[in-house]
């Protein structure tokens, strides 16, 4: 499928924004809320701390629960503002444990949210398990619907560690599906490792948009169909 490009944000604050906003809706109603704040001026740290709740509330509404998203991006930027100055960097400074804790401990922050911050945002080597990962592992059969958040996260980590350092040349996509262009974000500096964590989540994404559906499994068609374990693969 070639790269992905993701995540589709000129700032790694906007991604902190889009984590957020993305939270139990579709990416096409994040962007609706998204394009609000950038009309507002408000894709920035100082963007969100000087709006009203009650108008970020209504900036945000495309992204649904936009009264829960307001108030918890203002306890984001409140966390910011208390414990590093304001400063984005400095909080993304830490290592990947102390910055992971930080995030969890915050209202409105699960395993999912914070790791795309910690990757997709901090440039950290960690790597993304959303319900699309959970799908497509539980067809493949590497995991169950009891497998916890954390043991599919560190299983994929332990399975790129090896060839993590190895530069890989683009891809030329055989398969052509929607992508993003190149953002800002998804150009930031990281280490292979992130971005074959990038990569990897991503695709799946894509393979979960496209192939691997909620209601219906569509193998045939799969790029990974080959990969599919003996039995029925059908089975939702």
């Amino acid at each position: 499928m070639g790269p992905q490009h993701w995540w589709p944000a000129d700032s790694a604050f906007e991604v902190v924004l889009g984590a957020y906003l993305t939270q139990n809706t579709a990416w096409t109603n994040v962007e609706l809320a998204i394009e609000n704040l950038r009309k507002a001026n408000a894709l920035t740290e100082e963007g969100i701390r000087r709006l009203a709740l009650s108008e970020l509330e209504q900036l945000v509404r495309p992204a649904g629960y936009y009264r829960q998203k307001a108030a918890r991006l203002k306890l984001f930027i409140a966390n910011l503002d208390e414990h590093h100055a304001g400063s984005l960097p400095k909080m993304f400074s830490q290592s990947a444990e102390a910055l992971r804790k930080e995030l969890l401990d915050l209202t409105g922050i699960g395993p999912e949210t914070a790791d795309s911050i910690l990757l997709y945002a901090a440039g950290h080597e960690v790597f993304v398990v959303d319900a699309y990962t959970r799908r497509i592992f539980q067809r493949h059969g590497l995991s169950t619907a009891r497998t916890p958040y954390e043991d599919i996260r560190l299983a994929v980590q332990s399975a790129f560690t090896e060839d993590a350092a190895a530069e890989r040349k683009p891809a030329v996509p055989l398969l052509k599906v929607p992508t993003h262009a190149p953002s800002h974000a998804s150009r930031m500096k990281r280490s292979a490792l992130a971005q074959n964590y990038n990569e990897f989540h991503a695709l799946l994404v894509q393979v979960g948009k496209h192939f691997c559906l909620k209601s219906e499994a569509r193998c045939d068609d799969c790029p990974l169909r080959e990969l599919l374990p003996p039995g029925p693969t059908q089975k939702l």
